[in-house]
């Protein structure tokens, strides 16, 4: 019996302990079934976040696809305004001629300043009777008298190779750039023409503008032009500006291009081209006009019976036509207008005609030069040095020939010591005439270029001239 106890109750423990270690077992599966349910649950779940994620970063970046495409597309579309223009600092605007001028005048004692406004013949410097070479007489007087220009003729003209020689060391000498002038009109006036060189004869300028054609006028005065600058001449004292109705009446007969002012403005613009362009300063002559005198004023006065309505509406036109063309240079006569002026001044010597009239109505800016103040018109009526002095008051620029260099330049110089002529108006002058001799230091934009010739620089003076002394030949002297 107790044995069977015994056994039951180990038997019953036996079981209890089976079933323990059953429950143990169950409840460990379970809690890997649990943990293996969560580990399964958190892959789906990330898994399903991953996708949820990489469709919004996808979405996202087609919205932003489809944005970059509608932006192209409007910009493609969209009128392009142009960019805003960029405001620069206002460039001052400098006159690189005049800054070249002022700085070659400055310097210039007030004798040379003086001389420089006289165009003169040679002789008239050196004391010879007929200059025909630029010896150690020349370079002496170019010196002393540091004169604007020189004017030649046909007693200073042998052949092409002396003038030449003559012309290159004149401008070697001189101390500053010099005019080397002369009187080649064509048809009766050709100081070269009817020397002993053989150039092209292009007629009277009757003709020329009989014919209507301007290019004839060009072409006439740039053959002229191409002569003259070949052997070293600077400046011609042509075209002729004046109205002529009836050529076997005027005292300027056949010098001029003709009766109506408008083609003759027309004719003198084209000269002054074929001039300039071929690099001969061209100077319009005898203002106001003279087309209508009868008589010459190389031999006394001369009136004219004009208003000045009737100046404006035939005399002036082909001044202002030649003006307009760029001239440098315009020649006033001698002619009195008692009618216009009040009394018979002659035009040269008047502030009406010079200041009012050619540079107040006309506008003219360029250099005006008298006629030769050694005509009768002047000489017997003034001094040389009374009607220089008269001359520059009046708004002329340069005196042309006096009757005696020497009286009118220290009769000039005295005027500026004594304040009569105010440097400044000396100044104003040079201004002007140094503006045409260093033109070509500055080109067509305003640039500084450097064309000065040897010799002709504003700082240094002229060589000691070398060679044979000035011809003492004594010849008549005409104008």
């Amino acid at each position: 019996m107790k044995e069977n106890r015994e056994r039951k109750f180990d038997e019953r423990r036996l079981y209890r302990r089976r079933r323990r270690i059953r429950n143990q077992i169950i409840a460990y599966i379970t809690v890997v079934i649990f943990f293996a349910a969560i580990v399964v649950g958190a892959v789906f779940g990330i898994r399903k976040l991953m996708g949820i994620l990489a469709e919004r970063r996808q979405a996202k970046e087609v919205e932003r696809q489809l944005e970059e495409a509608a932006a192209q597309a409007e910009q493609e579309n969209a009128v392009v305004e142009p960019p805003a223009p960029i405001e620069e600092a206002p460039v001052e605007d400098v006159d690189w001629l005049e800054e070249i001028v002022e700085t070659a005048i400055a310097p210039m004692p007030l004798e040379d300043r003086v001389a420089g406004l006289f165009i003169v013949m040679p002789e008239d410097i050196t004391g010879v009777g007929t200059a025909i070479t630029a010896g150690e007489g020349t370079q002496e007087a170019l010196n002393k008298y540091a004169v604007g220009g020189l004017v030649y003729f046909s007693q200073n003209i042998k052949d092409k190779e002396q003038i030449k020689e003559m012309l290159s060391k004149t401008t070697m000498m001189s101390k500053y750039p010099i005019f080397l002038a002369v009187d080649e009109e064509g048809g009766s006036v050709r100081r070269v023409g009817s020397s002993g060189i053989e150039v092209t004869e292009v007629g009277d300028m009757a003709d020329i503008g009989a014919s209507g054609d301007t290019m004839a006028a060009y072409n006439a005065s740039a053959e002229i032009s191409s002569y003259l600058y070949e052997l070293g001449f600077n400046l011609d004292f042509a075209p002729v500006a004046d109205v002529v109705a009836d050529a076997s009446s005027s005292a300027m007969g056949r010098r001029s291009f003709g009766a109506d002012p408008g083609a003759v403005g027309d004719m003198v613009s084209a000269a002054v081209g074929g001039f300039q362009d071929t690099g001969i300063s061209s100077c319009l002559k005898h203002f106001p006009g003279i087309g209508a005198a009868t008589e010459d004023t190389h031999e006394g006065m001369v009136t004219l019976e004009k208003t000045l309505d009737d100046l404006r509406a035939s005399e002036f036109i082909p001044f202002r036509s030649g003006i307009d063309a760029g001239a440098h240079m315009v020649m006033v006569s001698h002619a009195s207008i008692p009618g216009v002026i009040g009394d018979n001044t002659p035009c040269s010597l008047s502030e009406e005609v010079v200041t009012n009239w050619l540079r107040g109505e006309l506008g003219y800016n360029g250099i005006i030069i008298t006629d030769a103040m050694n005509m009768s018109a002047i000489t017997e009526y003034y001094s040389a040095d009374q009607a220089a002095v008269m001359a520059l008051k009046a708004g002329a620029d340069m005196i042309l020939m006096p009757e005696n260099f020497e009286t009118a330049y220290e009769g000039v110089l005295a005027a500026v010591r004594e304040g009569t002529i105010s440097e400044e108006r000396i100044n104003e002058s040079l201004k002007r005439i140094y503006r045409v001799k260093y033109r070509d230091r500055v080109d067509q934009d305003g640039n500084v270029v450097d064309n000065m010739p040897t010799g002709q620089q504003p700082e240094e003076g002229g060589e000691n001239g070398e060679g044979t002394p000035d011809s003492q030949e004594e010849v008549e002297q005409t104008e």
